[in-house]
């Protein structure tokens, strides 16, 4: 087993792989057609892994028209459901023998700790394919109510190429979200991952061909975001781009949709997600635990990390006391380390960013109460201790702006109409947390909190049965369910008049 070494044997293991570096276009591995790479770097030690294909405007057309081709052609979306889902479940299936190479990569691409990287990432992008293609001959029409001489119904086709664009924190999870549901549809996909995290994007590539999808039915661009990102966004020929990512990257994305093709656009672009305590809790013990890994959890680089604690003021010196206690136990470490489970920022300039808001918060008043820091400078890594401030303003930017690293602002409230108000504050609407033990201020709560994903006495309590997605500026569309689906197909209406 992977997590039985320890981290000299991790090492080892790691430095046996080999790391991915070419595209995957038209069924084929390839360099970038001018040549170009960019160094992949990571974040556990400064180092660089591998020098990675960076693909341009003229890699991402070849890309497109091999995608079109296979999409036109139907060798694809003409093929029974029954195929197209055993070539996805042996892609599940190799992604599941391979799962120890792909934890690895996505650990030294990212700076997670292996133990989430093998225990959560890997295994939940296995669960994707395996749910998608269980999932793809479950999508059905429906017929209209129609006179005797007519016959109506509507039907979901494919849209044809898919522009998939994904972020650098959850990299393979986020990439099958995406890729999973809009093959399952019968689309072709041009995959772009961040440039910060690629491996186990183009290792996923490769296994697909073996597994047998058809050539140019999922292709796979390297490269930086104002360069591949920009040509898949205004490509003419792409129908839809589905993106996880910044604000900023989303906006732009909407703006060459518009000034191309008029592409849909899918967003999921973050939060600034409350967790909100009242002196009911019914499980305090539960709710320390849910504060603390509700936001450090995979270095708080998580779209959904409730990185705003609000707790009624009767019981916050108790529930930070005890958050508290739990940060003894756990500090930045390597990656590579099993008994690791806070690793490195992504990047060097992801670290320096977090590090600029423990400045900004300071200045503003906030009262650090743990870390505040750079960590294991020693080893030329990017790593941020775990770091609270307490007695933050909700007008503060530390609680108005996605940090996207480990940082908890805590904020006092007095009364649940207050605590809605202030968590409802906000340009974002991704996730809420409730815990009380009152069922009727649970529902009212979760009735008038502005956020696609509300959650009860837990943090993060769902799976990919349940929709995935935010109000507000955290975007529109949704991953994961049945409706991840719907949004890679048209519906067709089709009536026949019968004579």
């Amino acid at each position: 087993m992977l997590l039985d070494l320890n981290a000299r044997e991790m090492e080892r293991r790691a430095a046996a792989i080999e790391l991915p570096h070419l595209a995957v276009i038209g069924g084929r591995l390839v360099e970038s057609l001018s040549g170009a790479t960019f160094d992949n770097i990571s974040p556990r030690n400064g180092h660089i892994l591998n020098c990675t294909a960076a693909g341009g405007q003229e890699d991402v057309d070849l890309a497109v028209a091999a995608a079109r081709r296979a999409f036109e052609d139907g060798r694809w979306r003409g093929m029974a459901p029954a195929d197209r889902k055993k070539i996805l479940h042996r892609l599940a299936d190799l992604m599941e023998r391979h799962a120890d190479e792909l934890a690895l990569l996505e650990s030294l691409d990212t700076g997670k700790p292996i133990r989430d990287a093998a225990n959560v990432d890997i295994p939940l992008s296995i669960q994707s394919a395996r749910w998608y293609a269980e999932a793809l001959d479950k999508v059905y029409g429906e017929v209209g109510p129609t006179p005797p001489d007519r016959l109506s119904f509507a039907v979901h086709e494919p849209l044809g190429v898919v522009g998939a664009v994904v972020p650098w924190n959850f990299p393979l999870h986020m990439a099958m979200w995406k890729v999973a549901p809009a093959l399952a549809m019968g689309n072709s996909v041009v995959l772009k991952p961040a440039e910060q995290s690629p491996m186990t994007a183009l290792r996923l590539g490769a296994l697909a061909l073996e597994a047998g999808l058809p050539d140019g039915v999922l292709n796979v661009v390297p490269g930086l975001g104002e360069t591949a990102g920009q040509a898949i966004g205004r490509h003419m020929d792409v129908d839809m781009i589905a993106f996880t990512g910044s604000g900023a990257v989303g906006r732009r994305l909407m703006i060459y949709s518009g000034e191309s093709n008029l592409k849909r656009v899918s967003l999921e672009l973050g939060g600034k997600s409350p967790q909100i305590v009242f002196a009911d809790c019914p499980d305090f013990e539960a709710a320390a635990q849910a504060a603390f890994w509700g936001v450090f959890y995979n270095q708080g680089e998580v779209c959904t990390a409730a990185s705003r604690l609000l707790v009624h003021r009767s019981v916050k010196d108790k529930l930070l006391s005890r958050v508290l206690e739990i940060a003894k136990d756990v500090s930045a470490g390597d990656p590579l380390d099993p008994a690791t489970r806070f690793g490195a920022m992504v990047s060097e300039g992801q670290m320096n960013a977090v590090l600029r808001y423990i400045d900004v918060a300071q200045a503003d008043g906030g009262r650090l109460v743990l870390g505040g820091y750079r960590a294991n400078r020693e080893t030329g890594g990017f790593y941020v201790a775990p770091t609270i401030f307490d007695d933050i303003g909700n007008t503060s930017r530390l609680a108005r702006e996605e940090v996207f690293g480990p940082i908890l602002g805590v904020i006092a409230f007095d009364s649940a109409e207050e605590a809605l108000a202030m968590a409802n504050d906000t340009d974002y609407g991704l996730a809420a947390g409730i815990w009380t033990g009152d069922l009727n201020l649970a529902h009212r709560a979760a009735q008038k909190l502005r956020a696609g994903l509300v959650w009860v006495n837990g943090w993060d309590a769902c799976d990919i049965t349940m929709p995935f997605g935010g109000f507000k500026q955290s975007g529109f569309g949704r991953d994961r369910s049945l409706h991840a689906m719907h949004k890679y197909a048209d519906l067709k209406s089709i009536s026949i008049t019968l004579r």
